[in-house]
């Protein structure tokens, strides 16, 4: 009874204790295990024994659903038992001259009806029993022998045929587990003392931040007791600081399982769905009495769900932009480590057309393992992650990879038709690309731009479709459609070089110079390794400078650095039309050979630039001449005017100037 006179059960306390700890940490609640039962001895009439029942201490840790339980002293006199509890009752039973609990294999005996336990005797509930138990008991309660696997000591539900039974000097009281025994310390051999001691080293290493160690202590903990929801608990908030959050959620569901009341991890799981997106069940937990156990954890499930359902709302109606804010919003107010906010994510950059950044956000999308049983948008969870990678795939031109990820995604989800629709298209789409590339092989190209039409009708916006197509056009010299196609899939894919290397040469083919010398520099920037983008550079500057009246002196691709030996050939150089660049040198520096490296690899990249040496060790009066006292000393001339010396330049540096001069 409580002080207000209203009952208070064993559930009421223990859900109360468990909400009061703090979160996201494992449960500390320890047992006091200290002394073995010891049978009481039968008294001779006349003597008094005082029996003193310990209470198990509490610790301010999380986990423990169990609330303090203070026993006032049990006196045994003359064949009464008195019990005071706070000092405010007193309660006696009177019997004959008999233990409280026998040790021999007879029944208890007392005045009470059989089957009955006196007063002040541990219940199969773990509570202490005050007041004088009448109503019957359909199974009897009695003391294991220790051949079990529950050790000396420890009370067994039914014993069947009255077992002998012994009565305790000292009983130490635990959290019941549902549908296992209470168990009673039996000194250092207890398996369940055992367990405590190794979930006290494990939590010890949870606070260190060591969690892997905490993981294998716990694990230990439960082999020894596996039906102890408190270490089930604990694992969990071990594998949350592992981020292996599925099996988070597994260890929480075991512990509910084991404990269906167990506040804590009721607690714990709702924090977990929470970061997986799942508010539905989030909110069942974090309420499961009734109302929220942590109001501002109420306000974040709440901030989620608003931005989830307005994701939901953007997404249906195509607004791609709103759909990546809210998305965001919903990641930052707490659900973290959702899949399907991840591969929302993904999408909605994909219908953007920024695809670079949609593949690097599907690397980032967290893996949950096992995938959380939920829906959005109108289908499983698991299967929109399929149906955003079946997309990716197709706009990759991946097609028989997109055709399997779209039916994976059907076989999670049958019912859902927004699947079922993107594996029609998928399908079709890719019949349409392989009967096009198997045209194209046969060089019927106009056929085979038909084929890739019907699969630009069923998804417009493919650019390796429009690209093939444009290599159809190329083929049959319609070189304006071929660029009006790459212009298209640019559109969708701007740093896509397949349909830039054709529209450059298209632009070759119809001698617009400017346009052709543009694409062919954007695609050095691209491929800047590319022998054949760099020669077609070349070229197509080449005939630029013819078409404006220049004079091109140099009209072979790939020459190499020209080492100057005189003054007469240095004043040439710096006089010729165009751009120069000179290298002033010594054969013993490091760094100087460095350079000479860099200039190497120019004269490939820019083939219309000059590119000279000059070593000072051999040729000292041009070095006198041009005042060099350091090396490297690169100078930069232009039609004959020094317009840029750089004194011993990064690679970067003297490429930025190079590129700069040659424009």
């Amino acid at each position: 009874m409580s002080h207000s006179g209203k009952p208070v059960t064993e559930s009421d306390n223990r859900l109360r204790d468990s909400l009061t700890s703090d979160t996201n940490k494992p449960d500390f609640r320890e047992l006091d295990l200290g002394s073995p039962v010891s049978p009481l001895r039968t008294q001779p009439r006349g003597l008094t024994t005082t029996t003193t029942t310990t209470s198990s201490s509490s610790s301010s840790s999380s986990g423990s659903v169990t609330g303090r339980i203070r026993h006032a002293p049990v006196t045994v006199r003359s064949g009464s038992v008195t019990v005071s509890q706070s000092g405010s009752r007193s309660d006696s039973v009177t019997s004959n001259s008999q233990p409280l609990i026998s040790s021999s294999s007879s029944s208890y005996s007392a005045t009470s009806p059989a089957n009955v336990l006196p007063t002040g005797n541990i219940c199969p509930s773990g509570k202490i029993q005050i007041t004088e138990m009448t109503q019957s008991r359909s199974r009897s309660d009695v003391l294991g022998s220790g051949t079990g696997t529950y050790g000396h000591g420890s009370i067994m539900r039914g014993g069947g045929g009255g077992g002998s039974s012994v009565s305790p000097a000292k009983l130490i009281s635990t959290r019941q587990v549902p549908s296992s025994p209470v168990i009673v310390g039996t000194g250092s051999s207890s398996p369940v003392k055992a367990a405590e001691e190794v979930k006290r080293a494990g939590n010890e290493m949870y606070k260190k931040g060591l969690f892997s160690e905490a993981l294998k202590l716990y694990d230990k903990a439960i082999a020894l007791s596996p039906t102890n929801a408190a270490y089930r608990s604990n694992r969990a908030a071990a594998l949350t600081g592992l981020a292996r959050i599925g099996e988070a959620v597994e260890e929480c569901e075991e512990a509910l399982r084991l404990d269906p009341n167990y506040g804590r991890a009721h607690h714990r799981l709702a924090l977990l769905l929470i970061r997986l997106g799942q508010v539905d069940s989030a909110r069942k937990h974090l309420c499961f009495l009734g109302k929220p156990s942590d109001p501002m954890e109420l306000r974040k499930l709440e901030a989620v769900e608003r931005h989830m359902s307005k994701c939901a709302d953007a997404r249906k109606v195509g607004d791609w932009k709103a759909s990546l804010m809210e998305v965001d919003a919903a990641i930052v107010s707490g659900a973290d480590f959702s899949p399907h906010l991840g591969m929302c994510k993904v999408e909605a950059l994909l219908k953007l057309h920024r695809l670079d950044d949609a593949q690097a956000k599907l690397l980032e999308v967290p893996k949950a393992e096992p995938f959380p049983a939920s829906r959005f948008s109108g289908m499983a969870c698991e299967a929109y992650t399929y149906f955003v990678k079946a997309q990716i795939e197709m706009a990759l031109g991946r097609f028989e990879n997109a055709v399997m990820a779209s039916e994976k995604a059907s076989e999670i989800d049958p019912r859902s038709n927004e699947v079922a629709m993107l594996h029609n298209t998928v399908t079709l789409v890719a019949r349409a690309r392989a009967r096009g590339n198997d045209l194209y092989k046969s060089e019927r190209y106009t056929e085979a731009s038909s084929a890739y039409a019907e699969g630009l009708r069923l998804e417009p916006c493919n650019a390796v479709l429009y690209c093939n197509r444009a290599a159809c056009w190329f083929k049959l010299r319609m070189w304006e459609r071929s660029v009006e196609d790459c212009n298209q899939a640019l559109r969708f894919q701007p740093r896509y070089t397949k349909p830039l290397l054709r529209r450059a040469a298209c632009n070759n083919k119809m001698e617009r110079w400017v346009a052709a010398v543009s694409d062919y520099e954007a695609l050095r920037k691209e491929l800047p390794h590319d022998k054949e983008v760099a020669e077609s550079l070349f070229h197509a500057q080449v005939a630029l400078k013819k078409s404006r009246g220049e004079e091109v002196l140099n009209k072979e691709f790939g020459g190499e650095v020209e080492e100057v030996y005189s003054r007469e050939q240095f004043r040439t150089a710096m006089n010729l039309p165009g751009v120069s660049v000179i290298h002033f040198l010594t054969a013993s520096d490091h760094q100087c050979e460095q350079i000479s490296l860099f200039m190497d690899s120019f004269c490939t990249r820019y083939p219309s630039i000059h590119f000279l040496k000059v070593d000072i060790d051999k040729c000292p009066s041009i070095g006198n001449a041009e005042n060099v006292r350091v090396v490297p000393t690169v100078k930069i001339y232009k039609n004959g005017t020094r317009v840029k010396e750089i004194v011993c330049p990064s690679k970067e540096v003297l490429e930025y100037s190079v590129r700069h001069y040659s424009g």
